[in-house]
C-alpha cells in the first residue's frame, strides 16, 4: 500500500546509481511532506530495485519519459554522471521545475554559471547537493570556531581517504574532461567547499594531482592548498590509497589544536538500511571524539549528530515559500573556480591567483 499523501511535494529522481539509490531516494522519503514519485534508470536491475524500493513510484526507463510528465512533479533531482548535469537541469528549469544537482554541479563554473542564470531567469529554484555540509564531523568542526577555543585560526587540514586499490570500471574513472572524472572533482567537491564555508573566499591555489594506480586516467592521489582571502591556509587531500587511518581534520590556531578521527556514519548507515529517524542515525562511534588543547592538557570534542535529513527538509521549505534553499549555487560555482585553478596549477606547476 502506498503512503504517499495527496498533499505531498512530487519528486523525480533522474539517475538511480549511487547518488540516487544511496542518498537522494531514501532522504527524500524519510523527509515528510515530500514524495518519491518518478525514478529514471535505463538499468532494468536498478529499475527493478526501484519499483521494490519506492512501489508509489513511476520507473521510467528515459529523462524524456519523465520530462514528458513534468506537470506531475514539483521537484527535479539530477543524480546523473557529471556530464548531463548542466542540460538535465537546463531542461528542468526551462519547464519550470526546481532542480536539485547533485555535486560537481558541472564540469566547469562557466557551465554552472549558465545554469544559474537560467534559473535566475526563469525564477526556478535551484539548488546543488551538498550533503556534508551536513556530516556530523564538518558540524563539530564549526562548533569549535564558533566556541572561540582554538584562538586565530591559521591553517586547515582535511583529509578524505579511500583505500580501493583497483580502479572500479564508471564514469568517475573516466578522462574525458567532460566527465569531471578523478578525486578532485569527486571527493574534492565536498572538502573545497568545507574549507569555503568554514574560511571565506580563495586567494591562491597550488595543487599536486597523481595517478599512482595502474591504468588510471584521472587523479587517484590528490592534494590542494589554498591561501584564503582572509590568510587562513587550508590543505586538503584525498587519496584511492590510503591504507591507515589519518586525521579527517586537524585544525590549529594560536592558542589550541582541534584534530579528528573517522569519518561521518550517514553513508554507511544508509547502506545498512537506516534512515533518518532511526536509533543513532548520524551518531558517530565515541571512539572518534575529537580532542581539543596543547601538549597534554587536552579535552575530548563529543562529535555533533549528523543531519543530512536537514537538505531536504529546507528543500520542502524552500519549494512551499518558508525558507531558503538549502545550498546557494553560487557558492558551488565558486568552489568550481578553485577546482579549475587547481587543474592548471597542478598542470603548469605554478600557483595561481584567484580575482575577487
Amino acid at each position: 500500500m502506498s503512503t504517499e499523501k495527496s498533499s505531498d511535494l512530487r519528486v523525480g529522481i533522474l539517475g538511480y546509481g549511487i547518488g540516487g539509490h544511496r542518498f537522494h531516494a531514501p532522504l527524500v522519503a524519510a523527509t515528510p511532506g515530500l514524495s518519491v514519485a518518478a525514478i529514471v534508470t535505463g538499468d532494468p536491475e536498478r529499475a527493478r530495485q526501484a519499483q521494490a524500493g519506492y512501489p508509489q513510484a513511476r520507473v521510467v526507463p528515459t529523462a524524456d519519459d519523465l520530462f514528458a510528465a513534468a506537470d506531475s512533479l514539483d521537484l527535479v533531482v539530477v543524480s546523473t554522471p557529471n556530464r548531463t548535469h548542466v542540460p538535465l537541469a537546463l531542461r528542468a528549469i526551462e519547464l519550470g521545475l526546481p532542480v536539485v544537482v547533485d555535486k560537481p554541479f558541472a564540469p566547469t563554473a562557466a557551465d554552472a554559471q549558465r545554469v544559474v542564470d537560467a534559473a535566475t531567469s526563469a525564477g526556478v529554484g535551484l539548488t546543488v547537493f551538498q550533503n556534508r555540509r551536513l556530516d556530523s564531523d564538518f558540524l563539530t568542526v564549526r562548533k569549535v570556531l564558533a566556541a572561540g577555543s582554538l584562538g586565530q585560526v591559521y591553517r586547515f587540514e582535511s583529509r578524505y581517504d579511500r583505500w580501493v586499490p583497483t580502479p572500479k570500471e564508471n564514469w568517475r574513472e573516466f578522462g574525458d574532461p567532460a566527465e569531471a572524472g578523478g578525486l578532485l572533482y569527486d571527493l574534492g567537491a565536498h572538502i573545497v567547499d568545507q574549507a569555503l564555508q568554514l574560511f571565506g573566499p580563495v586567494a591562491e591555489v597550488y595543487a599536486e594531482l597523481d595517478r599512482r594506480r595502474p591504468g588510471v586516467v584521472v587523479d587517484d592521489d590528490t592534494f590542494v592548498a589554498l591561501r584564503h582571502v582572509n590568510g587562513v591556509r587550508s590543505h586538503l587531500w584525498a587519496s584511492a590509497l590510503a591504507g591507515t587511518r589519518n586525521p579527517r581534520f586537524r585544525v590549529l590556531g594560536d592558542r589550541a589544536t582541534f584534530t579528528k578521527y573517522g569519518l561521518d556514519v550517514q553513508e554507511p548507515q544508509v547502506l545498512a538500511g537506516k534512515r533518518p529517524g532511526d536509533p543513532g542515525w548520524g551518531v558517530e562511534p565515541a571512539e572518534n571524539a575529537g580532542v581539543l588543547g596543547v601538549n597534554d592538557e587536552v579535552e575530548t570534542v563529543p562529535t555533533e549528530i549528523g543531519q543530512y535529513e536537514r537538505f531536504y527538509a529546507e528543500v520542502r521549505e524552500a519549494l512551499l515559500g518558508r525558507g531558503e534553499f538549502p545550498v546557494d549555487p553560487a557558492g558551488a560555482v565558486e568552489g568550481l573556480r578553485v577546482i579549475e585553478a587547481a587543474l592548471v596549477s597542478a598542470t603548469e606547476r605554478r600557483v595561481v591567483t584567484l580575482d575577487h
